[in-house]
């Protein structure tokens, strides 16, 4: 059964009455362990004990909340294990828990609440066993400056909390007050929330989709984020002005849910600071100290126009999303490093204008047949090209000529397959071929050699080729020298055309000075 999340919001239902029916009982080696169902509204979980447990717990409860000693069924010595006096002791023991739960609706004494996991599934439970561990450890926590992992479960329980309108410390032992917890949070820099795939322990609860605020974080500088709905996450904009590094992964559908959580409600919106045309709802402040974002793992399509609000970014992992075509990054004018690996790409023309000075480019994993689009990106220094489509070796000419490149891979392609195919790629640099490292492997002298032995080998085919082509040879000397072209027949010689209807010669470094 799968849970229902309580929507935030001022309107709040009066809290059902808490449940605990006994379901069932095992024999374990010697002894029988009953199992008990608890249900608190949508939520249910599963604990297991022993009689000698509740013996316990009644014991405690009789010295503390001074509860009637006749009320758990008496200890048999003699056929305490028989089917019948199991079954009958199944239903007293249920009575017991409900009538306990009867007698402290509001807040269960604190060894009945651990008796019934309270401290793992129950919202007071949880905050209450938060604040405590808070409370002993906060200080030295943030001190240190470590990263504090925390639940999704958690999260919730605590925005639960805060709109209950209750007192803070319910229970009235000062060190489950929620203060605890608001102080933590509003000073803590390294945020961690990992949610599970499927229920938590032993209840009903889907974390994943769990609704929780973040705004009670006021100072991160880095967050990750596992596990979780994204469209289910609010208050993480109050991060904006300090948040460095932030990671969300298996939990968005787009760009805009994680960088624009307030747009499911605003009909439009605009990054702050930007040209705004026609009727626009809400103005959104760019994240003004995000340099780092993975939003890898995700089920993105797109790479939409939220990346306008953060102008600030270095480093973007869109790895292993269904992402089908290079779009909008033109505006991250700080781009470095890009991590498109594992998406859906099947094209690179004109990608050159979305990424202006990115020195590391990862695609691999795509479904790419050709690199044309590459051979202008002159920042690049590491290229990752493998799992992909490629099979022809002309393909590799469109980064050979790149100025900076360094670090190559093209491991699982087609092309990788064919004779020399190590020594082919290297020739395709020509004279910048020492300075590549080809799949992770550096080039050595013997493969240098080879290459130096295929470059003399394609120098005279090219000649070859000329000296049987003289025609063309002579056709290209006058179009370079722009002189009549004397033809060899008997033919007179005709006049050539205007200099201006000419065609410009290709220069070599044309691509580099003024090629759009």
């Amino acid at each position: 059964m799968a849970t229902v999340a309580r929507s935030f919001g001022p309107e709040r239902e009066a809290e059902p009455a808490k449940e605990a029916r006994v379901v069932g009982s095992e024999l374990v080696d010697t002894y029988t362990v009953y199992i008990i169902q608890v249900t608190d509204g949508n939520h249910e979980w599963t604990v297991k004990h022993r009689y000698s447990d509740f013996h316990d717990l009644h014991e405690k409860l009789v010295a503390e909340k001074k509860i009637d000693k006749n009320l758990l069924p008496p200890k048999k010595i003699i056929g305490k294990n028989s089917r019948s006096l199991v079954e009958k002791r199944e239903k007293d023991l249920e009575v017991y828990l409900q009538t306990l739960l009867a007698t402290f609706p509001v807040v269960a004494p604190r060894v009945l609440a651990h008796f019934l996991h309270f401290q793992f599934y129950e919202i007071n439970g949880i905050t209450a066993a938060l604040a405590e561990e808070l409370f002993e450890k906060g200080e030295q926590l943030l001190g240190a400056g470590e990263v504090f992992a925390i639940r999704p479960l958690q999260l919730y329980a605590v925005t639960e909390q805060l709109q209950q309108g209750k007192p803070t410390c319910a229970s009235g032992d000062a060190k489950t007050d929620l203060g605890h917890i608001l102080d933590f949070t509003c000073r803590l820099k390294y945020l961690k929330v990992s949610g599970t795939e499927g229920p938590f322990g032993t209840s009903n609860i889907q974390e994943q989709l769990l609704p929780f605020d973040l705004s009670i974080f006021k100072s991160l500088h880095q967050v990750e984020i596992s596990h979780c709905d994204a469209k289910h996450i609010r208050g993480l904009v109050a991060s904006k002005p300090t948040l460095a590094t932030m990671s969300v992964r298996f939990s968005a559908t787009s760009m805009e849910e994680v960088l624009v959580p307030e747009a499911s409600e605003f009909d439009e919106w605009e990054p702050e600071g930007t040209a705004l045309e026609g009727p626009v709802t809400a103005i959104i402040p760019t994240w003004q100290a995000l340099t780092t974002l993975d939003l890898s793992h995700n089920s993105i399509s797109k790479i939409d126009e939220s990346v306008k609000l953060i102008p600030k970014l270095e480093f973007l992992d869109l790895s292993h999303n269904g992402v089908l075509v290079v779009d909008n990054l033109q505006h991250l004018y700080n781009l470095m490093h890009l991590d498109l690996s594992y998406n859906k790409l099947s094209s690179l023309e004109g990608v050159h204008t979305k990424l202006g000075n990115v020195k590391t480019l990862n695609l691999a994993g795509n479904l790419l047949e050709s690199l044309s689009g590459l051979h202008k990106l002159y920042s690049l220094v590491n290229l990752d090209l493998s799992d992909n489509r490629i099979e022809q070796m002309e393909e590799v000419r469109s980064i050979g000529s790149l100025p900076c490149l360094e670090h190559v891979a093209l491991l699982n392609n087609p092309l990788s397959i064919i004779p020399d195919y190590r020594t082919k790629v290297l020739a395709q640099f020509g004279e910048r071929a020492s300075e590549v490292c080809l799949d992770n492997t550096v080039t050595t002298e013997k493969e240098l050699d080879t290459v130096e032995v295929l470059k003399a080998i394609q120098k005279a085919k090219e000649v070859k080729s000329k000296l049987g082509h003289p025609e063309k040879k002579v056709g290209e000397d006058c179009r370079l020298s722009a002189a009549p072209c004397v033809r060899p027949s008997s033919s007179p010689p005709t006049m050539a055309p205007s200099s201006a209807s000419l065609p410009q010669p290709i220069l070599s470094n044309q691509g580099i000075l003024g090629d759009e």
